[in-house]
């Protein structure tokens, strides 16, 4: 927003003021029925940059820097369209701890009859919101996020009264309420729900095929104020910003949804959970973070894919995976986060209380498939699910990580993270801290399944195969140290079985060594 825009907005006088309406960093949605409604003779948008949003975990630039520069991008687009707003950037909440903070300074000088928001994203913001304006007694009105297809009470509709929830039956619910991929008949499309075996295959060893490089956006005057306040105010966070090429307004993340679809998704399905180095992007969509933040919506994405299908310019194996993500797993774990919130962040299943690695900070490890995860993602922000959930969520899980710790972590450096997304799926998913309310069996497994699935391993110095001996890889060593240490846990999971029968082959001796080279390597790496 320019200076003018603001000056006037802050200008209104208090009496004025109806509606003080919050816009959060994760809502930038201008056709959301707030500002649809709002008058601007009354009302009264009000936006805020908050230190303490980017420390409360040590939060990378990248992210601080996607989340700001969409932020003063949609105060931009309002002020254009003539809704008042009052916008703090960082160097004006400067004197604030949290967003309550500024809030409440907010709330003193503008005394509105009632303060409006959109569910957030985030348990810990929705206390705060209702805390701050408790303590004021303004009444605080929060109505549901209407760009996702369901709301949090459809899935507890869903999950009351059964033993278990997964996502395939409630995806399915939502293909047949949403008729998405359905035929006329009230069947799936392609004759199946799910494709999701035609969707696991590696590349060749020659490589992948020819990859379309996706839109970058450079950064405009907006964007480069960002990058200077971010270098100015979090210097010390971890990652870098030369490579900052996120879609940050509205127009850009339409853009990148035409790329994808045009360029990209014939192949998604095929090679979504393939990996190479050096190649961060593949045939992955980047679109997450303008879901997320609201500047595109899921319904936009969605439909696309399926046109691509009908017109024949993608096959049912890519549309589907796609779909998937997001009609599915999307809309899957922000029903189990606000079910479960807030005692879902306490859960610890195995008990695991080991730190994280200091390396998960700044990617200087010898093991190849982490150093090319990791430092990918501090230099982008990003890593695609595999590299998430078998990578650096598969490490945590085998070395016995504190889940807490490797939720912190994924919330700071993934510039899609919002936790109401990212605590299930790091908590959940890769951890299995919830005991299998995400899935139905940890995800673990040894070197050789990144071996068959990258090219990491041949330029490693471990060998994927061996858990003992000079060339041990970490990942196996540790996988049969994790089976041999939760047997009792995990033999009530029925697709554990093989996996603890493989174990119950090995020798005496066997065990031993396994277990005192994993005792050495936690030992290597417990700070």
């Amino acid at each position: 927003m320019s200076a003018s825009g603001r000056k006037k907005a802050s200008s209104r006088k208090s009496s004025s003021i109806r509606d003080l309406v919050i816009v959060l960093g994760d809502q930038l949605d201008e056709s959301s029925h707030l500002l649809a409604s709002l008058d601007p003779d009354r009302d009264l948008v009000w936006m805020a940059e908050v230190k303490g949003e980017s420390t409360h975990v040590w939060s990378s630039k990248m992210r601080t820097a996607v989340f700001l520069s969409a932020m003063r991008h949609f105060a931009a687009r309002l002020a254009d369209l003539g809704i008042p707003t009052r916008y703090l950037s960082l160097d004006d909440s400067r004197a604030f701890n949290s967003f309550g903070d500024a809030l409440s300074a907010t709330l003193e000088s503008v005394s509105p009859e009632r303060v409006l928001c959109l569910r957030p994203g985030e348990w810990r913001v929705l206390k705060e919101l209702e805390q701050t304006c408790s303590g004021h007694d303004i009444p605080l009105e929060i109505s549901e996020d209407p760009s996702f297809y369901s709301t949090p009470e459809d899935f507890f509709r869903h999950a009351e009264g059964r033993k278990q929830v997964r996502l395939e039956f409630f995806y399915r619910e939502l293909r047949k309420r949403f008729n998405i991929l359905m035929t006329e008949e009230g069947k799936p499309v392609g004759g199946a729900w799910n494709f999701d075996k035609s969707n696991r295959s590696a590349f060749p060893r020659s490589g992948p095929p020819e990859i379309p490089e996706p839109l970058i956006f450079p950064p405009d005057r907006i964007t480069e104020s960002v990058l200077e306040s971010v270098e100015k105010h979090f210097a010390d966070h971890p990652g870098t910003l030369g490579n900052f090429g996120w879609p940050v307004t509205r127009q850009q993340a339409l853009a990148a949804l035409e790329d994808f679809i045009s360029n990209r998704l014939p192949h998604f399905g095929t090679w979504q959970d393939a990996m190479w180095t050096g190649e961060p992007w593949l045939f992955h969509s980047r679109i997450s973070v303008a879901l997320n933040l609201k500047l595109l919506k899921p319904a936009e994405a969605v439909d696309a894919a399926v046109r691509a299908f009908d017109d024949g310019l993608a096959p049912i194996e890519a549309v589907e995976g796609f779909v998937r993500q997001i009609l599915g797993w999307r809309e899957y774990v922000r029903g189990i986060y606000w079910w479960k919130m807030p005692g879902y962040l306490e859960m610890n299943h195995f008990g695991a209380d080991r730190p994280l690695p200091a390396f998960f900070w700044n990617g200087d490890t010898t093991m190849t498939c982490l150093r090319e995860a990791i430092s990918q993602t501090l230099d982008h922000g990003y890593a695609h699910h595999i590299q998430r959930l078998m990578v650096t969520g598969l490490f945590c899980l085998l070395l016995g990580v504190d889940p807490k710790q490797v939720h912190q972590w994924y919330l700071a450096v993934y510039v899609d993270a919002v936790e109401w997304v990212e605590l299930p799926n790091s908590l959940g998913m890769t951890q299995f801290a919830d005991a299998g309310l995400m899935a139905s069996k940890p995800y673990s497994a040894s070197g050789k399944y990144i071996d068959r699935m990258s090219n990491y391993c041949r330029k490693c110095p471990y060998n994927p195969a061996s858990s003992t001996g000079d060339d041990a890889c970490p990942f196996t060593t540790l996988y049969w140290d994790f089976l041999i240490r939760h047997r009792s846990e995990l033999s009530s999971i029925p697709r554990m079985d093989f996996q603890l029968r493989n174990l119950d082959r090995l020798s005496r001796k066997s065990i031993n060594s396994i277990q005192s080279i994993a005792g050495k390597l936690k030992d290597s790496m417990a700070g």
